[in-house]
């Protein structure tokens, strides 16, 4: 399978396709304090989402009155409401098409300089402030339209995002696993390196079957 790409790097050449570099790392910003803004070891935004998750859980169990079926109801619901989001964000925004010089730029620093150089494992996750900044305005959405649900609601929402990341690190790190679990190391393969218009799902293929992206 011919490999796709809507992916290009910020300059010249800018609508053309670039091949995945195995080595290296690109600066995105001039400023150093920006550019280190960027990067994160894997390990911080996960143990933030995870504490973040802990500590709504923590709150409305002594704080709401909100009975363990609804709290843990809403737990689950949240997420696999993260595996929906992850997809739609993934194919819609992150791979949305560079027809201006504002997009390219965009999907670039947000999104393609991962595809360009898939092994920095500085940039396999968001940078915290900024996913934890969204998330709270999530989280304040959630809780307007369904009050004390949203406490159970985003986290399970913040544990499947941090889920989604420890996942999405192992498959660009270490080696496929010899258990089923290995459709994840090769749908994702097959996103980087042969069609980035298909296996837009990383924790799960489930949102790639039901809208006909499951790779063949």
């Amino acid at each position: 399978m011919k490999r796709t790409s809507t992916f290009s790097a910020p300059d010249e050449n800018r609508y053309k396709p670039f091949t995945p570099k195995h080595t290296g790392k690109r600066q995105l910003f001039q400023n150093p304090y920006l550019e280190r803004l960027t990067r994160t070891h894997i390990l911080v935004p996960i143990s933030v989402f995870f504490i973040f998750a802990s500590f709504l859980l923590y709150y409305v169990a002594v704080y709401k009155s909100l009975s363990f079926l609804l709290l843990a109801g809403s737990f689950v619901v949240g997420m696999f409401a993260f595996t929906l989001i992850e997809y739609l964000v993934h194919r819609y925004v992150f791979h949305l098409f560079p027809d201006t010089p504002e997009k390219a730029d965009f999907q670039y620093k947000f999104h393609g300089v991962h595809h360009e150089y898939p092994k920095d494992k500085d940039r396999l996750a968001m940078p915290p402030i900024l996913s934890a900044l969204i998330i709270s305005l999530f989280f304040g959405l959630y809780y307007l339209i369904m009050g004390n649900l949203a406490y159970g609601f985003t986290a399970g929402f913040a544990i499947g995002y941090a889920s989604y990341l420890g996942v999405h690190y192992m498959v660009h790190a270490f080696q496929p696993p010899k258990n089923f679990f290995k459709i994840l190391w090769i749908n994702h393969g097959i996103h980087h390196y042969k069609n980035d218009d298909v296996a837009f799902g990383v924790s799960s293929p489930l949102w790639d079957w039901v809208f006909g992206t499951l790779p063949k």
